[in-house]
C-alpha cells in the first residue's frame, strides 16, 4: 500500500490519477482549496477502493500553510511514499500583458507556491530515503510562445527546479518526476478549440499513474508531444517567432 499526498486534488488531471491509486488499495490524503470539491473527490476514491482518504484545505498561494498541511498529512498517513504536485492557473496572455498583477498572481502560484511546496516535500522523502515526488508541469515550459509565455515560463521554473533537485537526489532512492501534459480537455482549457491532438484526462492519468511507479522521470503525456516539442526547440527563434503559435 502506497500512502499518497496529493496536492490540487480536484483538479481534472489529478482527480483522474487518484483513482487509479484508489483502486488499487492506497491511502489518500488530499489537499485543495474547495471543501465541497475534495469532499465528493474523497468519498469517490473511497468508493473506488482507497484504504483510506482524508482531506485538508489550502489555498494555492498559501505558503506559510504548506507546513501545517504537510504536517497533518504526516500524521494521517504515517508518512509518505508518493507526493504530487498538481495545481495551477492558466492566465489569459493578452489579459496579462495588460495587467501586471496577473503576471504577480501567475507566477506566485504556479512557480513560487509550487517550487516552495517541492523544497519542503524533497526534505521528508530525502529523510525517508525512498519515494516519489511528481509535478505536473506542461509542455509549454518548453520554449516561449507568443500565445501563452506566461504560462510557459512558470512552468519553466518548475522544469528547471525539478530538473536540479533530480540532480541533487541522485542515489537517495528519491525519484523526482516532471510530468509534461500536451493538450488535455479540462475544465481549465474549456474555451479551447479541440482537434486530433487533445487528450482526455482519463487518457492522460493512465500514463501518469504507470510512470509515478516506474518509467522516465521526466513524462510527456501524451507520448507523442516528446517529439512534437523536440522538433519545435530545434526550430531556430528568427524562425520561430514568425510561427503562429
Amino acid at each position: 500500500m502506497n500512502r499518497v499526498l496529493i496536492f490540487g486534488a480536484s483538479s481534472a488531471i489529478v482527480e483522474a490519477t487518484a483513482r487509479h491509486f484508489a483502486t488499487a488499495g492506497d491511502a489518500l490524503f488530499l489537499v485543495g482549496r474547495s471543501r465541497a470539491k475534495l469532499d465528493s473527490v474523497a468519498d469517490d476514491l473511497q468508493v473506488r477502493g482507497a484504504d483510506r482518504t482524508e482531506i485538508a484545505i489550502l489555498d494555492a498561494g498559501d505558503v506559510d500553510g504548506q507546513k501545517e498541511v504537510i504536517a497533518q498529512a504526516l500524521e494521517c498517513l504515517g508518512g509518505v511514499d508518493i507526493a504530487i504536485i498538481g495545481y495551477g492557473i492558466l492566465p489569459d496572455q493578452a489579459s496579462a500583458d495588460a495587467d501586471p498583477e496577473l503576471v504577480r498572481q501567475t507566477l506566485e502560484i504556479n512557480a513560487v507556491s509550487t517550487v516552495c511546496l517541492m523544497a519542503r516535500l524533497a526534505m521528508i522523502l530525502e529523510r525517508a530515503g525512498s519515494g516519489a515526488l511528481a509535478v505536473i508541469s506542461s509542455v509549454a515550459g518548453d520554449r516561449g510562445r507568443a500565445s501563452n509565455y506566461l504560462y510557459g515560463a512558470s512552468k519553466a521554473t518548475i522544469d528547471h527546479y525539478a530538473e536540479g533537485l533530480r540532480c541533487r537526489l541522485s542515489g537517495s532512492g528519491v525519484r523526482v518526476v516532471t510530468i509534461k501534459p500536451g493538450l488535455v480537455d479540462t475544465p481549465m482549457t474549456a474555451d479551447f478549440a479541440k482537434g486530433a491532438l487533445w487528450a482526455r484526462p482519463e487518457t492522460v492519468a493512465k500514463r501518469i499513474y504507470a510512470g509515478l511507479l516506474s518509467g522516465p522521470e521526466v513524462l510527456y503525456v501524451p507520448w507523442f508531444w516528446r517529439w512534437i516539442m523536440l522538433g519545435l526547440r530545434m526550430i531556430p527563434e528568427r524562425i520561430f517567432k514568425r510561427l503562429p503559435l
